[in-house]
């Protein structure tokens, strides 16, 4: 079989004085007929940085980065971009991530065991159009089967990021690692602990999006279980490990606090899957200090802030996994008054969709219910109710301006938060929101704001 090539890539072949190849992910999926929308194509070739440079300067190619201790290249035609590297053999000590020797070498065997798994080193002769398969790559491909290039042993404790790489790529493509590669996965999961905590978290993240790569349904459960079962995941979010075996009452949950939280991740949405993750990691720490789990959402949150801190994660993200663990319990039972609710849901509008999302797959990871959380149920409607009777959303949505609050005499520190006062209570106590309505209340509320 033939692989598509751009045609950028075929023409800078051409002018190649030395094969040039195309490896890795690439290729890999195309053999295993996987589908993406973008797809990053690595090319390699037994030929120096410096020649590779100028033939591809000769093709119009723009070359922005060169490496040239470790052989890479960073081209770009117009707006595709490609990684070259020179076919090199590398010497690491264990679990230092980055190799303390570099060979480069002409021997496409020794290219091909420097990297990770078999399926990642079958390389594609674009000129010639031909296969290389120096390990026998693609018999796992073929086999949906990911093994080691060398001992497992070796490759995993040369590098502990490849530990996250097993799982996230074993969970997007619907491979199986081989037993001896889980074998020496498991034996080096402490060397995770060497990595940098963004790098962690990029392969974490892409794991709990792994079935959006090719759209392997369950995929980021897989990853997860993965982590689990070769006990990367007791290092990298030791909170959740606790949880491993710790038995939640029969009468809403049939998993343990661990299997439970990766099924919520199962269950939920593409939006929030870290939160989902996280939700009840604060259940462990509450059942050591006091014996139960009440009030797990609020430590938890704490927790949660500690772990996306400690991960590196965004801005953004971290606050929506701290405001969305912090929330997913209120009304769960279903005992809030609609006026709370209504109060609650103006209060934290930005979060509203989200949690239902989360409140939606914790409901469906206990039992593994696919049908709507009652929760979710009643909340959706008294959000469309509120919607029907016109109640103001946001602030800016109110009748009434806070220049004018202040002409009739409400303190420029007190403007805020009569505002939301308004607002809140529109959404909730049936005031109106009429500018005339809502002055007159403002009014009526002077003598308690400057009392105050």
């Amino acid at each position: 079989m033939q692989i598509p090539v751009p045609e950028n890539l075929k023409t800078l072949a051409k002018n190649c004085a030395f094969p040039l190849y195309i490896v890795g992910g690439y290729v890999r999926d195309a053999i295993a007929g996987l589908e993406c929308e973008s797809h990053d194509i690595d090319i390699c070739a037994p030929a120096s940085a410096d020649e590779f440079c100028a033939a591809a300067k000769e093709c119009g190619a723009e070359i922005t980065a060169v490496y040239k201790n470790t052989g890479t290249v960073k081209v770009k035609f117009r707006k595709e971009e490609y990684e070259f590297a020179c076919f090199r053999s590398d010497e690491y000590v264990r679990g230092t991530h980055t190799p303390v020797r570099i060979f480069f070498t002409n021997n496409i065997s020794l290219d091909a065991r420097r990297r990770d798994f078999k399926c990642n080193a079958v390389y594609y002769d674009i000129k010639s159009g031909e296969f290389c398969d120096p390990l026998g790559g693609i018999a796992d491909i073929e086999n949906k089967v990911m093994s080691t290039v060398d001992r497992a042993e070796k490759v995993f404790g040369e590098d502990g990021l490849r530990l996250m790489r097993l799982a996230r790529q074993a969970a997007q493509t619907g491979f199986t690692p081989a037993q001896e590669c889980l074998s020496g996965a498991q034996a080096n999961c402490a060397l995770i602990a060497d990595i940098a905590p963004e790098r962690i978290f990029a392969e974490l993240n892409a794991i709990l999006h792994a079935d959006e790569k090719y759209g392997k349904e369950g995929a980021q459960y897989r990853g997860l279980k993965l982590l689990e079962s070769t006990g990367v995941l007791e290092y990298i979010l030791p909170e959740l490990w606790l949880g491993k075996g710790m038995a939640q009452p029969e009468k809403f949950h049939h998993h343990d606090v661990l299997e439970h939280s990766l099924r919520t991740v199962l269950y939920a949405d593409r939006r929030v899957r870290l939160a989902a993750l996280l939700h009840d990691i604060g259940k462990p720490y509450l059942m050591q200090r006091q014996g139960n789990f009440h009030g797990h959402e609020y430590d938890g949150a704490k927790i949660a802030q500690e772990v996306c801190l400690r991960l590196k994660t965004s801005k953004k993200l971290t606050e929506e996994a701290v405001k969305l663990t912090a929330m997913h319990m209120y009304d769960m039972r279903l005992d809030a008054r609609e006026s709370k609710i209504r109060r609650f849901i103006v209060r934290n509008l930005d979060y509203f969709d989200k949690l239902l999302l989360i409140k939606q797959a914790d409901y469906s990871a206990c039992r593994d219910d696919l049908g709507e959380a009652p929760c979710v149920t009643k909340w959706k409607k008294i959000y469309a109710d509120m919607k029907a009777e016109g109640v103001p959303m946001r602030l800016k949505e109110l009748a009434v301006r806070g220049d004018e609050l202040i002409e009739i005499g409400v303190p420029p520190e007190a403007v805020g938060k009569t505002l939301w006062e308004m607002l809140e209570n529109c959404a909730a106590c049936g005031l109106k929101n009429d500018k005339a309505r809502l002055l007159s209340y403002a009014t009526k509320s002077l003598g308690k704001i400057t009392t105050e």
